[in-house]
């Protein structure tokens, strides 16, 4: 009988698709912009994939959105260990969750949220002495710890049939700084991981020569098309090439030879798409996502408005090797994947497979 401790942070990811590139101390804000809990679905999802591949499973979790109302949703009967202080959960009530599951020995932590969330299961785990595995559903806005799963169904299959564990690093990023267009990140500590190849690799600053495919992305602008141009290095530099300085990790929109919006949320993504829309976008270097990790702007309902179009250096795709998607749209997921160009020079294009 596998015993499984599962933790919730029901607010982690919200702050996604309202542009907030993440949610530390900006929840009020996130709501106030209409956004909507992203956690308690992707964890009903790992769950009933966990479910259905496993029939001796106890769940032992944290009282109501922190693991009782996603258990009971996916079709178990899980036993609470505890529940939140008050009405707002904190990280507080991680830690305790964690301290409990360490008492129960149980023999995976299954934990939803982002590098904020990782970061609280692991440095409560060092703390406490405990050596249980961990493993993450990524549900977050910053999920770039090689302790997440590529996707909640993974997550739960993983962790129905993992037999072995390995040591992985787990990373968190200074939200202030990444608001500002710094990646900031810091090593936070090393965890019990399940060993298994759907398990995504810590975020890479990969070098290379972007120059050239910037100058080509800026060549076939054409007039009245609507470009969605998502976060990060190389996009930066595709920004440049058309003349503006943008945000390095939000979402700027453009069209006719200007910026219609500037680190845009998806609502704002939304009021400005047109008859012909195009999102320009860059693959995570060492993970291969394209949509679902820094961009959750680029929301399900954005993309089936745009055509797409992926950029990416020959030294990032030779480092990932595949291309990843996880929208939280599991049919648009489907229908993303499989064979694609990406851009690599002003002229040069490559075909490789979303997974």
């Amino acid at each position: 009988m596998r015993r499984i401790g599962l933790v919730v942070n029901p607010i982690a990811g919200m702050g996604g698709r309202v542009g907030l590139k993440g949610t530390d101390g900006m929840v009020e804000r996130a709501r106030e912009l209409g956004a909507e809990p992203r956690a308690p679905d992707r964890a009903v999802r790992a769950l009933e994939s966990l479910r259905n591949r496993a029939s001796e499973i106890t769940v032992v979790t944290w009282g109501s959105p922190m693991g009782e109302d996603e258990a009971t949703a996916a079709g178990f009967e899980p036993t609470i260990l505890g529940r939140p202080d008050g009405d707002r959960t904190t990280a507080a009530d991680t830690h305790r969750a964690v301290e409990a599951f360490v008492a129960e020995d149980v023999d995976l932590i299954l934990f939803v949220g982002g590098d904020g969330t990782a970061v609280d299961v692991a440095t409560t785990l060092d703390d406490g002495g405990g050596t249980i595995p961990i493993l993450g559903v990524p549900a977050g806005v910053k999920v770039f710890s090689s302790v997440f799963a590529v996707s909640p169904e993974a997550a739960g299959r993983l962790a129905a049939t993992f037999e072995d564990w390995e040591r992985r690093e787990v990373n968190d990023i200074d939200e202030e700084a990444y608001r500002a267009g710094t990646v900031r990140a810091a090593p936070k500590g090393v965890a019990r991981v399940p060993v298994d190849g759907e398990l995504q690799s810590s975020k890479q600053v990969m070098g290379g020569d972007v120059e050239s495919l910037a100058r080509g992305v800026a060549d076939a602008v054409e007039p009245g098309v609507t470009y969605v141009l998502g976060p990060g290095g190389t996009l930066q530099t595709v920004k440049d090439a058309l003349g503006f300085e943008g945000s390095p990790l939000g979402v700027d929109v453009y069209r006719n030879g200007a910026v219609v919006v500037r680190d845009a949320n998806e609502a704002e993504i939304l009021d400005e798409l047109g008859p012909e829309n195009v999102i320009v976008v860059s693959p995570i270097g060492g993970q291969g996502f394209v949509f679902g990790r820094g961009n959750d702007q680029l929301s399900p309902a954005v993309i089936r408005d745009c055509d797409l179009e992926i950029v990416a250096s020959r030294e990032k795709l030779e480092s990932t090797g595949v291309l990843r998607v996880d929208t939280g749209d599991e049919s648009l997921d489907d229908a993303l994947r499989g064979w694609v160009r990406v851009r690599t020079g002003r002229f040069e294009q490559r075909m490789i497979k979303i997974v």
